[in-house]
Parts: structure tokens; C-alpha cells; sequence
């Protein structure tokens, strides 16, 4: 039995622009959910939920209870990581029968970190459309409240649980010159941390996203010198799911690093060749200007001779 949404507080323009909104059959919807607070839907998510013929989800008992609190009974079809290759054939056999199928996981965007994006690969391969319907973020919201000033991000997600692939994937970042957004659960998160003080160094700002939205959320900023302190403080510190927001490498420790890597290949070069031919080399080598190479070519050359 299908039931709609108690719609009776949402204004007659809402609703209006709810009704025009287009829905197209043979369509699968990808569906933002909350985060933690249940009240954290958006109207049109309800609405979509509402016209749904099936929703495609991680944990069927999650997303029955979620439905309920909203008077909404549906058909569900688990969808998670270890069925996804063969539920996606059936979720585009229905779309092919002209069906509305919404794709949701137990909590924020499908894809992004959850199961879910062969089903939407499968889904465009058949030549289906696919709509976003979006909503709540684990990764903007811990970014609205890191109160790091940096226009660009990257997302990384959830770290290797290998060691050395950890290392790695670290090493290959420390010098980024973008936010970094990393999700952690609560028995690896002392390791993470290590795994970050050892790649980033002690001064670099950490910001600690526990629990978003949920009863026990707590934000916490300081030094990766200063992080494990903080997590091995109180008893409940390291528990729940985490949101690490990394600082970027200072752009004036970037400049400095390229500064000094773009004298020492210089050095190098211009022990075995011409000013020309190790600018030329340089220049291919860092992908900066000749002009600034050279100039700084020709005072090396000088300083050599003088010795």
C-alpha cells in the first residue's frame, strides 16, 4: 500500500512548483538521504519517494524505517556492494518497463563513497537517464564549519587499510595546495592520524567532523601535533564516524619547495652543460618559463666561476 507524504505544512507555491516538476518514467532517481538527522530531507526527495514505483537501497530495514517517519510505504530492493553487478540488470529491465526507480543509500549520496555507481554505469550503458535529487553532505558540511579558507578541495574518502598503501596515497598529497576531505570510521581513526602526522608534518591544522548531525556531534580544530591529545582525552573522543578536513600545504611552503628543487636541478644540469642546454632541459623538466631559468641559470654560472 502506497502512501503519500503529510504535505498539509508545505505552502501552495511549493506544492505548485512540486507538480510541474517533470518525472519522467524510466528513470532512476539518485537520492540524497540524511546524514544523521532524520530531519534533514528535503521536500522534493519526499515527493520523489512518494511517486517512486521501487527504491533501490543499501539496507532495506533503514530505509523502511526512514520511510515510515514520513507515512511512506514502499517496494525495496536491496542494493548494496556485494549485489550490485546483478541488481543492476534487473533495475534496468524495470526501467525498460517504464518504471520509477529511486536509488538510495543507508545515509547521503549513492556513489560518493557508498555502493551504487555500477548501478548508475549500468543504467546510462542501456541508454536510461539518470537524475540526481540532492541533499544532505558528510563533505560540505564539515567544510562550511572547518573554517579553512581555501577555495579548492579534494575528496579522497575513506584512506587504504593497508599500511604501505596508506603511506603511499599520503606521501602523494603532502604537497597538495587543496583542502583535503577524508572520511575515517572510529576503530581506524588513531592509525589515520599517525598516518598523517608522519606524511603532513605537526603544524598542519586539522579539523575533526564527528557524528554530523547526529545527537553527539561534536567539531574540533587543531594541530596535527595536538589530534591524538584531543582523540585519546575523553572515552567517547575517538567513537562514531569521522569527517577529517586537512589543510593545505601553505602556498608560501609551496613557492619555498619549488624554489629550492628548481636550484638544485639547475646545479645539477649546469655541472655537465651550457646555460642553454640546461635551461632548455630545466624548462622541460619543471614546465616553467625559460626567462626566469635563465636568469637564474646565468648567476649560478657566475658564482661557479668566481670559485
Amino acid at each position: 500500500m502506497t502512501h503519500q507524504f503529510n504535505s498539509a505544512l508545505i505552502s501552495p507555491i511549493v506544492l505548485d512548483k512540486l507538480g510541474k516538476q517533470d518525472y519522467p518514467p524510466s528513470a532512476l532517481y539518485v537520492l540524497a538521504t540524511p546524514i544523521g538527522n532524520i530531519c534533514d530531507i528535503t521536500i522534493r526527495a519526499l515527493h520523489t519517494l512518494s511517486i517512486a514505483d521501487v527504491v533501490a537501497c543499501e539496507d532495506t530495514r533503514n530505509t523502511s524505517y526512514l520511510l515510515s517517519c514520513y507515512g511512506l510505504s514502499k517496494s525495496l530492493m536491496a542494493a548494496h556492494k556485494h549485489n550490485e553487478r546483478k541488481i543492476s540488470e534487473k533495475i534496468v529491465t524495470r526501467l525498460k518497463m517504464g518504471e520509477r526507480i529511486v536509488l538510495v543509500c543507508d545515509s547521503g549520496t549513492p556513489t560518493i563513497s557508498d555502493p551504487g555507481a555500477r548501478i548508475v554505469d549500468a543504467v546510462l550503458r542501456a541508454g536510461l537517464r539518470t537524475i540526481p535529487v540532492p541533499g544532505p553532505s558528510a563533505t560540505i558540511a564539515a567544510l562550511s564549519v572547518s573554517g579553512i579558507i581555501n577555495d579548492q578541495f579534494q575528496f579522497i574518502g575513506f584512506l587504504p587499510k593497508k599500511d604501505m598503501q596508506r603511506e603511499t596515497l599520503l606521501i602523494s598529497l603532502a604537497k597538495s595546495t587543496s583542502t583535503l576531505v577524508i572520511y575515517e570510521t572510529p576503530h581506524r581513526i588513531i592509525e589515520s592520524v599517525n598516518a598523517l602526522l608522519k606524511a603532513f608534518g605537526p603544524s598542519r591544522c586539522i579539523t575533526f567532523a564527528r557524528e554530523l548531525t547526529k545527537m553527539f556531534e561534536s567539531i574540533h580544530r587543531c594541530s596535527l601535533e595536538d589530534a591524538l591529545v584531543w582523540l585519546t582525552t575523553g572515552r567517547n573522543q575517538h567513537r562514531g564516524e569521522f569527517v577529517l578536513i586537512v589543510e593545505a600545504i601553505p602556498i608560501a611552503t609551496t613557492l619555498l619547495n619549488e624554489s629550492l628543487e628548481r636550484e638544485r636541478l639547475l646545479n645539477i644540469l649546469l655541472a655537465d652543460f651550457s646555460v642553454k642546454k640546461s635551461v632548455d632541459l630545466a624548462a622541460k623538466i619543471t614546465n616553467q618559463k625559460k626567462n626566469t631559468l635563465y636568469e637564474r641559470a646565468l648567476k649560478l654560472k657566475n658564482s661557479f666561476q668566481k670559485k
